[in-house]
């Protein structure tokens, strides 16, 4: 028997003990060692069988190391169907999580009990599949079809009194899971009880299956595997017998492994969990952080204030008057008050975050304490400089100062101080405290463990940290100008804002560029402009419809107005009547004669914008590996999960016809559609980023 399980007989009840740490994840080795302990056990006349897991969890999945690869035998559907057959009672004890292949497991016994902290679940549609061991047939027969297709679609785990409530397990019971577990064995056997196979239960019933299908696939933008796992929990209520539906079941199972979708989540998955594993930082100790300040109280600095108390921290937020502060504590309080409707935190906890947790000030020296301070002022380099220097007057030795900057030079930044050293970029995305992203921007004397600290930063915020170097915008904002630079040339050249935006969330993006420059502010995007004006090569096309908008005072959704008009009351807008009007005049003074576009050539030139200027930045070494810029787009700019990533979606697509599009393009505009120089290479070689990935892993 495999080493992973553990067997032993116990009167008559033979227990397999999973020993597979950190997490009893369903690889091939406990595969083995289950089946063989559910044969061994009928071979020494044993009446009952007791699943558990060693240490902190029962089976908590599948096998990450096993994911893209053929499945070694037994596979999960074969041992699920073998301990359901078993003619033993068989009962599973839960601890820690069951989720995926460790749920499917669990509903193969015949009995489940677990304690009160247990979580369990089936979030497969998450890795682009579903679950594919009996969970969409055996789930609905224990719990209904409605709770079934909301943990199967949704991916959500559950807790151990809602499972219970749900009829998925049959008792909740404190204590270790070996000692209920026999307990409860010992009991079913005294009782008599009957062995109790999921799979001879009655099928459940069918509901509207046509209808939840298509309000899935809109939910999940496209996204299909929340849908194809409905079809196959429609199989579990329509299908002939169970064995029917099962082999339904393997059958989508398989279309979805088979897709780019899976290729792409399975991609964000691990690239998600390597993003901030950096070689440089290895055995770096982060310096010590507890008191942090906040400079500027607006939207963004309230939310990085938000961020920073739920995680602990102790924060100052500085403003320049007592109304602004004022202003900038009743919008922390609103989001902290937020996190208690929704369940975050406690009353008792506000009040302590509120009243101890948090420090308004007007002065610097307030700050002299802390041991790091995140400026968030006004978008300009003289403000920004002025703070800076103010800082670097009050602040103790090793206080580390970072910038929320969006574009500016974090190097130039750093020299207005004695301690160039010491000062980062903290790029967060706005609201700071729902936001996922944050890039962690390195200058060219950040010491190494201020990079370390600002990434251990990120993990206490519960960010998704990137590395970036310095440059105009960073990674994303510097890819978002571009490919935004060429939705502008589209307009330009014919199309309208709102089949661009049509377009893009037909691809799968949460909103259109237009719709998401409204909810950012047109004027950010006016500024940006002004300040490249002066060096902006004579070559650069650069329509001015937008700046019409800023100088009428349109700034988007904060005024009203800008592509699109909204009211008060009203979710989302609707297209500004007065902006084709400004597009006609601008596309008149430059004397263009507009043409038709198609939504996939809106798409596909849009892409390649994206991922030509993705190649660059990786190129120039602004970020390290294809992953980080995947996760900047995942993360911070809508891109859709199941698509990986801009340069995934570009190995998926092919790279030699991704650069076929662009020279193309580059014969009607040879400054803007500029090949990179890595995507070259690559198609040259015959690589792909998956193949840089690796590289630098």
């Amino acid at each position: 028997m495999s080493n992973a399980i553990k067997y032993e007989k116990i009167g008559d009840i033979a227990v397999l003990t999973a020993q597979n740490p950190p997490v009893n994840a369903l690889g091939v080795d406990v595969r083995k060692g289950l089946l063989a302990g559910i044969q061994q056990a009928e071979d020494d006349g044993a009446k009952a069988v007791l699943i558990y897991g060693d240490g902190r969890t029962y089976f908590a999945g599948a096998d990450i190391r096993e994911f893209g690869k053929p499945m070694l035998d037994p596979g999960l559907p074969d041992l699920c169907n073998r301990i359901e057959a078993s003619p033993l009672i068989v009962v599973s004890s839960m601890h820690g999580t069951a989720l995926g292949g460790g749920l499917e497991v669990a509903l193969s016994s015949h009995y489940r009990i677990a304690v009160p902290s247990a979580k369990m679940g089936l979030p497969e549609v998450h890795l682009g599949i579903l679950p594919g061991a009996g969970g969409t047939q055996r789930l609905p027969r224990v719990a209904g079809t409605e709770s079934a297709l909301d943990m199967i679609t949704s991916g959500r785990p559950i807790k151990a009194a809602d499972a219970l409530a749900k009829g998925i397990i049959d008792r909740v019971t404190e204590g270790e899971p070996r000692e209920i577990g026999l307990a409860y064995a010992q009991e079913l056997l005294d009782a008599g009880a009957a062995r109790r196979a999921v799979g001879d239960m009655p099928a459940p019933e069918a509901i509207d299956f046509d209808a939840r299908y298509e309000t899935l696939l809109k939910k999940g933008r496209g996204q299909l595997s929340p849908a194809t796992a409905m079809r196959a929990v429609q199989a579990a209520c329509e299908a002939d017998s169970f064995e029917a539906g099962i082999k339904r079941e393997r059958e989508l199972f398989m279309e979805l492994m088979n897709s780019d979708q899976r290729l792409g989540m399975v991609h964000a998955f691990f690239s998600e969990r390597a993003v901030s594993k950096l070689p440089e930082l290895k055995g770096v100790t982060p310096r010590a952080l507890a008191d942090i300040g906040v400079i500027g109280g607006g939207t963004m600095g309230a939310g990085i204030a938000t961020a920073a108390l739920l995680s602990g921290l102790t924060v100052t937020m500085l403003e320049m008057t007592d109304e602004a502060a004022a202003a900038a504590k009743g919008r922390i309080l609103g989001n902290l008050q937020g996190a208690v409707k929704r369940g975050k935190i406690s009353a008792d906890l506000f009040e302590t975050l509120t009243n101890q947790a948090l420090t308004l000030a007007t002065d610097y020296t307030s700050l002299a304490n802390a041991d790091l301070v995140v400026e968030a002022v006004f978008e300009e380099m003289s403000v920004k400089k002025i703070v800076f220097t103010q800082l670097d007057e009050v602040c103790k030795p090793g206080a580390i100062l970072a910038t929320n900057t969006s574009y500016l030079d974090v190097n130039e930044i750093a020299a207005c101080t004695k301690r160039p050293e010491d000062v980062i970029g903290l790029h967060f995305f706005s609201p700071a405290h729902v936001m996922k992203l944050l890039e962690v921007v390195v200058a060219d004397k950040t010491s190494i463990d201020v990079v370390a600290t600002g990434f251990a930063l990120g993990k206490m915020l519960n960010k998704i940290s990137v590395r970036a170097g310095v440059c105009d915008g960073f990674i994303g904002n510097r890819i978002l100008s571009t490919y935004r630079a060429c939705a502008d040339h589209m307009i330009m050249d014919g199309a309208s804002p709102y089949q661009i935006d049509k377009a893009l969330t037909g691809f799968g993006f949460a909103m259109g560029p237009f719709a998401v420059a409204d909810l950012a502010g047109l004027d950010i995007g006016w500024a940006s402009r002004k300040r490249l004006a002066p060096t902006r090569d004579a070559r650069e096309r650069v329509p001015s419809f937008p700046d019409k908008l800023c100088e009428d005072g349109h700034f988007g959704q904060k005024t009203g107005k800008g592509y699109y008009v909204y009211e008060a009351g009203k979710r989302g807008g609707t297209p500004n009547p007065d902006v084709p009007a400004l597009i006609e005049a601008n596309r008149a003074e430059l004397e263009i004669t507009p043409r038709d576009f198609t939504d996939a050539e809106i798409t596909r030139r849009y892409m390649c914008a994206m991922v030509n200027e993705a190649a660059k930045v990786v190129g120039e070494g602004i970020a390290q590996r294809p992953l980080d810029v995947d996760m900047t787009l995942l993360f911070g700019y809508g891109f859709p999960r199941y698509r990986g990533g801009p340069l995934k979606w570009a190995d998926i697509e092919g790279l030699d016809g991704i650069l076929a599009d662009i020279m193309t393009y580059a014969k009607e505009d040879d400054y803007f559609w500029q090949p990179a120089p890595l995507l070259q290479q690559l198609v040259a070689e015959g690589r792909t980023f998956d193949d840089l990935n690796r590289e630098n892993s």
